[in-house]
């Protein structure tokens, strides 16, 4: 079981982190929405809970609720510029479909 980041991903939440002030790292998860049936959730996690699973990968740590670490399983977490626009991208090898707005993805 993995999750792993970008250089980019990596520096970007550092930076987060840091301009915070506070935090054990970035928590990762899945919620049921969307019109592919799951959304990712990314937020601040100050707490790591007794059912998390920790990865740290490049001076970062990355905190997955039990529940949803069968969906994040081996996603690569990627932050990405693409003109005007940038954010997060998952490299997720679970998803069989995306929406096409990609908000929401089908495992």
């Amino acid at each position: 079981m993995s999750i792993s980041l970008t250089e980019s991903a990596a520096q970007r939440i550092q930076s987060f982190l840091k301009n915070r002030g506070k935090g054990e790292g970035l928590r990762l998860g899945v919620r049921t929405s969307g019109c592919s049936g799951m959304a990712y959730v990314l937020e601040f996690a100050d707490v790591i809970n007794e059912e998390d699973t920790v990865f740290e990968d490049k001076g970062v740590k990355v905190i997955v609720d039990g529940k949803s670490m069968v969906y994040l399983d081996g996603t690569e977490l990627d932050f990405v510029k693409e003109g005007l626009n940038e954010g997060f991208k998952f490299n997720n090898p679970n998803v069989n479909s995306e929406c096409g707005c990609g908000e929401s993805f089908h495992v």
